[in-house]
């Protein structure tokens, strides 16, 4: 296949890369705003994620195209930041769209990545792709505006694919090893009042989920294990398996203000993200791992 990554050379997009590599047939394209090294069946090409440039005509042909680009949420979110999180995200999104509606051949599936983090705060009801509650606060609006712009372009020759991806726990990035070592040092405890759900999935499955959708419908898509686990049960079973015999919780306050010295926010650990992934199940995706107890570190 030929496939081409936008924002490429973050957490997910090398976990893509890596798993797409390996088929030496298949000719992956990354578009990153910093110029690197081919490497065998990897090439890198510089773009701005604003404008169109030499990139524009690889598109036509293209297999798959992926969009991930977005600047990362672990921030706090001041004016400055929040502007950059919209722009990062809806300018792209809209670049990538404008071009693929006027290629003569264009790319067969467009997957465009949103986030789970849609979905509002829930510690009772699953939220499903056909009944989940989008919420308006910053982070509900930033995913939805991105849908929204993402789906405002008719594209009659390309599948429409958003995956609303959760928590990807893996070693090789991402949230978890922060999690892990916060674990390590002592401070694994339940975060708030620890009922809150954690939603997750993990490296493995999320790059077999998105090869899954390729031959999938357009559509929205849940990406996340079937069974979301309560922010204490998920500290419990996480000091289990590092072998910690304590960990010592932390209040609202204190995150706040563990928050505030990192330059980030509480929403990351906080909020109930209480997601299913109805549609994936529906259209026969196995998960490897279901349960945070078989979550091997």
């Amino acid at each position: 296949m030929k496939i081409v990554i936008a924002g490429g050379t973050g957490y997910l997009g090398k976990l893509l890369t890596n798993h797409f590599k390996k088929e030496k047939e298949n000719q992956i394209y990354i578009l990153t705003r910093d110029q690197r090294l081919n490497y065998k069946n990897v090439h890198y090409l510089q773009w701005d994620g604003i404008s169109k440039g030499y990139w524009t005509a690889l598109l036509e042909n293209t297999d798959v195209l992926i969009n991930l680009t977005g600047k990362s949420v672990n921030c706090i979110y001041n004016h400055k930041n929040r502007e950059e999180i919209y722009n990062s995200r809806l300018q792209s999104t809209s670049l990538l769209c404008e071009v693929v509606q006027n290629l003569q051949s264009p790319p067969n599936v467009f997957i465009q990545s949103s986030s789970a983090t849609i979905y509002k705060h829930s510690e009772k009801e699953l939220m499903t792709e056909t009944n989940g509650e989008i919420g308006i606060d910053f982070s509900m609006d930033v995913c939805k505006k991105w849908e929204e712009i993402f789906n405002s372009y008719e594209l009659p020759k390309t599948k429409k694919i958003i995956t609303r991806t959760a928590i990807v726990l893996g070693k090789n990035g991402g949230a978890f090893p922060i999690m892990k070592r916060m674990t390590q040092l002592g401070l694994g405890g339940k975060q708030g009042k620890g009922n809150q759900f954690v939603s997750w999935i993990t490296e493995e499955d999320y790059v077999r989920s998105i090869e899954f959708l390729l031959t999938k419908e357009s559509g929205i898509y849940n990406v996340c294990v079937p069974n979301p686990i309560k922010n204490k049960e998920f500290q419990k079973q996480l000091r289990r398996k590092l072998k910690i015999p304590f960990g010592i919780p932390s209040s609202i306050w204190m995150l706040k203000a563990g928050a505030k010295l990192i330059s980030t926010e509480t929403e990351l650990l906080l909020k109930s993200r209480n997601v299913y992934p109805e549609k994936l199940l529906q259209k026969g995706f196995k998960f490897q791992t279901n349960t945070f107890s078989e979550f091997k570190l």
